[in-house]
């Protein structure tokens, strides 16, 4: 037995959350068209054998396919949360059910058991990485460097995780390669726009029972991930003014109509207010001082730091949960401020969130499984942040466009000299 029981050691009714969880999964694996074409690839391949695959995402039914994907392609998977909140309990439960799938993640867990989990994939001596956010390639670096000598490579696939490992890297503190999923155009243009933008004004909706019509809505960063909300958003009617610290994206955001200002000029302004920029304290004591009455907050970044919640409870003569999945801060003014989902990830940590859509992360997962294929059986890449070959972001989308029937033009022969020429002028 590992370090850490699996979830299903200590629960009643095991077989009911197998069966419901065995539900969702089968669901999301009917239509996910580029993991059920690689499928059949991975099993006549095998391109995992004798591979432990160390895992740390949002655990729910598209997750799922993804890991009995890379089972079925020989690995031995082991699986916990990257957010304490995230994790679906019934499909982990049938995820642990499978033979060649060990599962730690659980809802609700405190900080103490999300990094017990960690640790518990990290003693099943992963030789592959698959993670969202960091945590788990920081934990083995900072506390099983003993460890890390058999890890052939890995995947990270969110942009606050990309950016922690850059900075590995640039200290020297990086040992192996890592390709950076989340930088890939396949990954940007489709799960950070259409799918972080769908899903966190869904989430929004549901946990609160309000419209977007004539809101104001204050989103902070203009990204790939603040595009796509601003974007959906707007589509809702809804007013949009957009923060920024980077000029370029600034006067994007200007260009495409949105208002663009300061937080504290937009504070008094906004009835919500959405942070997308992966760096803390976007929202923080100045800002909640000149709220309107009944705000929402809402973060769409991977850590619960963008939204200063310990500034707001200072700032609160009292606090309670007013729905399920908002808590709502009174000021002594009278003033209140509801926040949702802790603070955290929006789109997976509400209560009746459920992550992008299907079809989204179809494509965002068929990149990270031929991600990892390519770490194992092209093993050239040296240690440090590696951007994904353009020819894999190439094969998926093209396994994508197939199987909704869409064909495109190709390059003739003489175009394709043209192209690759220098020759050619007026």
């Amino acid at each position: 037995m590992s370090i850490y029981p699996t979830i299903s050691d200590s629960v009643d009714n095991v077989d009911n959350y197998i069966d419901t969880g065995r539900q969702k999964i089968d669901w999301a694996a009917s239509n996910m068209p580029i993991l059920s074409f690689l499928r059949e690839q991975f099993i006549r391949e095998m391109p995992f054998q004798g591979q432990c695959i160390g895992v740390a995402l949002h655990v729910e039914a598209k997750t799922a396919v993804l890991l009995e994907l890379l089972a079925e392609g020989g690995a031995k998977v082991v699986v916990t949360g990257c957010n304490p909140l995230s994790t679906h309990d019934d499909v982990s439960f049938a995820l642990d059910a499978n033979p060649m799938i060990s599962s730690y993640a659980a809802k609700g867990i405190t900080d103490e058991e999300y990094y017990k989990g960690i640790e518990a994939v990290i003693s099943h001596n992963p030789t592959l990485t698959l993670d969202d956010g960091g945590d788990l390639i920081f934990a083995l670096h900072e506390d099983h460097e003993e460890k890390i000598k058999s890890v052939i490579g890995g995947c990270e696939e969110t942009t606050t995780g990309v950016h922690r490992l850059k900075s590995m890297e640039a200290e020297g503190k990086l040992k192996y390669p890592v390709f950076a999923v989340n930088d890939t155009p396949m990954k940007r243009l489709f799960d950070n726009i259409h799918g972080t933008g769908e899903s966190t004004i869904l989430s929004i909706a549901v946990t609160t029972n309000f419209s977007w019509a004539g809101k104001t809505v204050v989103v902070a960063g203009y990204g790939y991930c603040g595009r796509g909300v601003a974007k959906k958003i707007s589509g809702q009617n809804a007013r949009v003014i957009i923060t920024e610290v980077d000029p370029l994206r600034g006067l994007e955001a200007y260009m495409e109509g949105y208002e663009v200002m300061p937080m504290l000029q937009a504070a008094h302004r906004g009835d919500v207010f959405i942070t997308t920029t992966g760096n803390c304290d976007i929202l923080n004591k100045n800002h909640f001082e000149l709220m309107r009455d009944g705000v929402i907050l809402a973060n769409a970044g991977h850590f619960d730091v963008e939204i200063n919640i310990k500034e707001l409870e200072k700032l609160a003569t009292s606090e309670r949960m007013v729905r399920d999945g908002v808590r709502e801060y009174q000021l002594r003014d009278g003033r209140r401020i509801n926040v949702l989902a802790s603070g955290r990830l929006v789109n997976l940590a509400s209560p009746l969130s459920l992550g992008h859509p299907i079809e989204i992360m179809d494509q965002s997962f068929g990149m990270q499984a031929v991600c990892m294929r390519e770490m194992v059986v092209n093993p050239t890449y040296g240690p440090g942040v590696h951007s994904v070959p353009m020819e894999l972001d190439a094969q998926v989308a093209e396994i994508k466009l197939r199987s909704e029937g869409i064909e495109i033009d190709y390059l003739s022969e003489s175009q394709d000299n043209y192209l690759r020429g220098s020759e050619f002028g007026t």
